[in-house]
């Protein structure tokens, strides 16, 4: 069951200089995908935080475009948030694009030198969504852009103490 949001997403948001994050959204139920960016960029706004975004068809497309950005990219970023909404249907198609995309998410996250949020809605119908991008659960995406920056300042940390 999801929590009612955090009503104070940016509380407790360190503050981060000079930080780049790729966004990656699908195309795939744009109108919620992009509440979700919309939500994602308030946040890494307000923290003066430089980004930008990379549209994909759909979700289990972004694991490749996440891959190839870092690959060939003369500007790294500090962390991507990947933007996706999957919802449920009468096939099992579903579970498999789930799976795909939280096993790629994952798979990035291990073999990556920087975070990778997993900002893809996995829910049973279009309400769940709605509540989820603008509704009784918040915006979520704020929620994906505050664990971003909060990412980034650990990933930051951990490679001082290592040096």
């Amino acid at each position: 069951m999801a929590t009612q949001g955090n009503k104070k997403v940016s509380k407790g948001i360190p503050k981060i200089k000079d930080a780049f994050v790729v966004l990656i959204k699908t195309e795939w139920n744009s109108s919620l995908v992009n509440k979700l960016e919309a939500g994602t960029k308030k946040i890494l706004q307000e923290s003066n935080i430089q980004f930008k975004t990379i549209v994909v068809p759909g979700a289990i497309e972004i694991p490749f475009a996440v891959k190839q950005h870092y690959t060939y990219t003369h500007q790294l970023p500090d962390a991507y948030i990947v933007l996706g909404t999957v919802i449920k249907g009468d096939t099992p198609h579903f579970d498999y694009v789930c799976k795909f995309i939280t096993e790629g998410t994952l798979q990035l996250n291990l073999s990556i030198d920087v975070p990778v949020i997993f900002g893809v809605l996995t829910v049973n119908n279009e309400q769940e969504a709605i509540d989820r991008t603008s509704g009784k659960h918040g915006n979520k995406g704020e929620e994906f852009a505050a664990t971003a920056i909060k990412m980034i300042a650990l990933n930051n940390a951990l490679k001082k103490a290592g040096k």
